[in-house]
């Protein structure tokens, strides 16, 4: 897709798909499901070079979700964009479904397995370093929270990659400024990231996560490179974007709607469609 407005209606349908899940399955985390969306939509229907028909093909680009609680987000960009059915959404966090709470490298299209947050940058790093061992073109694309910067081991990887010069590595910051237990600031403060990074070495970039077209400028503007600076991109975002009573809060950092909220975030949503 390269037509802002076809996007735009994906993410509308990517929203709905996702808390459908949540309500269904009474589990999961809304808040930064929404927050991610318009960034793995410009990832999926835009960006990335995949092929549905080979999900293993080798010269694809990688995704890796870091911050793993926002995979029901991901497993609808998978399903609309033809990797399964969306029948597999019935099975989402039930005792033998194929999409449990975080991605799965057994779920077409996951192209790593996510447990416990701050582990995976490094994860992200070691891909971009066989894709460069092999002579490889592709991209990988890590996504992060920022209350996963909390951990100390994201600083590690972040001090490494750009020593490592992962020309081909770009880490996406879903920077919606709301954790778990409240606001990023109150708990602790992350500061001038931009200057933080740029320190470490990285190229640094600054968007609206929630424009399209400042989404596909950004990743637009990333040369083609196996050594060099890696990116980031720093996407402010908005926590349980779209949907009102979910905006902003740590209320719905996890949770599932009740058949009224699912009902009222859908009539929000559906405007969009």
């Amino acid at each position: 897709m390269n037509d802002v407005r076809e996007l735009e209606q994906m993410a509308a349908r990517m929203r709905m798909d996702c808390l459908q899940m949540i309500h269904d399955s009474n589990s999961g985390h809304p808040g930064g499901s929404l927050s991610a969306t318009e960034i793995l939509t410009v990832l999926y229907f835009y960006k990335m070079n995949i092929d549905v028909d080979n999900p293993r093909w080798p010269d694809r680009d990688r995704f890796v979700l870091s911050k793993g609680h926002a995979a029901p987000m991901v497993f609808a960009a998978l399903a609309n964009r033809g990797f399964f059915s969306k029948e597999e959404y019935k099975g989402f966090r039930r005792t033998g479904g194929n999409l449990q709470g975080t991605v799965s490298i057994h779920n077409p299209g996951g192209d790593m397995t996510v447990g416990s947050l701050g582990q995976y940058l490094s994860v992200a790093i070691g891909m971009a370093i066989a894709g460069r061992l092999d002579n490889k073109d592709y991209k990988v694309y890590a996504m992060l929270g920022d209350g996963e910067l909390q951990e100390g081991q994201v600083w590690e990887a972040l001090m490494l990659a750009p020593a490592m010069q992962l020309g081909n590595l770009v880490a996406i910051l879903d920077n919606n400024h709301v954790q778990m237990c409240g606001k990023t600031d109150d708990i602790l403060s992350l500061g001038d990231l931009r200057r933080k990074f740029e320190a470490f070495g990285w190229a640094v970039k600054r968007i609206d996560g929630h424009d399209i077209s400042q989404i596909m400028s950004a990743l637009d503007s990333i040369p083609v490179q196996l050594t060099g600076q890696p990116t980031m991109i720093i996407a402010d975002t908005v926590k349980g974007k779209g949907v009102s009573y979910m905006e902003g809060t740590a209320q719905w950092h996890g949770g599932a709607p009740d058949d009224e909220q699912l009902a009222q975030a859908f009539r929000e949503l559906g405007g969009a469609l």
